[in-house]
């Protein structure tokens, strides 16, 4: 079955809330995964990115760094995966303060998979703004 790609329309296509680009980086080095989820942010000009660092499934390490605009455009290996709002962001960043506690013990690839889902937006029919 043919999943529809997310197209990064702006306002128009989520009822009119303006969206923010959402970015990702995914490094694996010596056993380790380092997953960078990141958003760009007009005001104040900043991206910033969440970092979680994944040994044997486990989410040994979690941290938050912002950056500015200019600082970033050094940054290479994101690609961007979709827009979200800043409500759908800040449902991410709650269910991840919750996720690293919940996983310092035990496996939690589903979760953490599942938690970058509620970034990307569904399109609204027309008329159910």
């Amino acid at each position: 079955e043919d999943v529809p790609s997310q197209t990064f329309d702006n306002r128009d296509y989520f009822c009119g809330k303006e969206t923010f680009p959402v970015y990702e980086s995914i490094f694996t080095e010596e056993g380790e995964t380092i997953r960078k989820i990141a958003i760009e942010i007009e005001k104040p000009p900043q991206i910033e990115i969440h970092v979680w660092t994944i040994r044997k499934g486990i989410l040994h390490h979690f941290y938050v760094e912002k950056l500015s605009k200019r600082e970033s455009e050094e940054l290479p290996y994101f690609k961007l995966i979709t827009r979200t709002t800043l409500s759908q962001w800040k449902i991410f960043s709650e269910g991840e303060a919750q996720i690293s506690q919940m996983c310092e013990s035990r496996v939690c690839r589903t979760e953490l998979e599942d938690l970058v889902k509620v970034l990307y937006l569904e399109k609204s029919q027309k008329g159910h703004c």
